[in-house]
């Protein structure tokens, strides 16, 4: 899998901008986490979720890595409904990055 598998016609600009730069982290795991979470979610969050979804995309790569393997402890700011929710998706998924 080389990237998204979700066309981005039909999403606004907020969400289809989310899109791409979901799979475009920097590091092929990151890509992956983040690529498939928003493939699969992008249309059905809410702007509350789409804005903390943002603040995430912020983030460095090995810090959320770490935070969503549960290497590292994540911190309380970013443990939101939405990491949660990211975290578990990963988690329901095998943890696989294939």
């Amino acid at each position: 899998m080389t990237g998204t598998v979700k066309s981005s016609a039909g999403l606004d600009v907020r969400r289809r901008r989310i899109l791409f730069r979901a799979w475009h982290r920097g590091t092929r795991e990151m890509d992956l986490l983040m690529g498939r979470f928003a493939d699969a979610e992008i249309e059905g969050l809410t702007e509350e979720e789409v804005e903390a979804f943002e603040e995430l995309i912020e983030v460095q790569d090995p810090d959320l890595f770490s935070w969503i393997s549960g290497s590292s402890p994540t911190p309380a700011d970013f443990d939101t409904p939405i990491f949660n929710k990211l975290k578990a998706f990963h988690l329901a998924n095998g943890g696989t990055f294939e």
